[in-house]
């Protein structure tokens, strides 16, 4: 079974998977904002960090549920 095929199965089956894949998506569309804003103020780049770092801690939890449904 591919990554994609898992992620599908998972999206339909497991509301803690769906939660934690939406959220990361989420956050890769703030962070786009934040990113091709015109002018960044420190704020602005400081946020794109710690968000960065949330979703790099989801991606792990998405990686091990995919692992754990091989």
């Amino acid at each position: 079974m591919s990554d994609s095929e898992i992620i599908e199965k998972l999206l339909d089956g497991d509301d803690d998977f769906k939660k934690i894949y939406n959220e990361h998506r989420e956050l890769d569309e703030k962070i786009k904002e934040l990113e091709n804003k015109e002018s960044s103020t420190y704020d602005d780049v400081a946020e794109v960090r710690t968000l960065k770092k949330i979703k790099l801690r989801l991606k792990d939890k998405i990686e091990e549920k995919i692992r754990n449904s091989r």
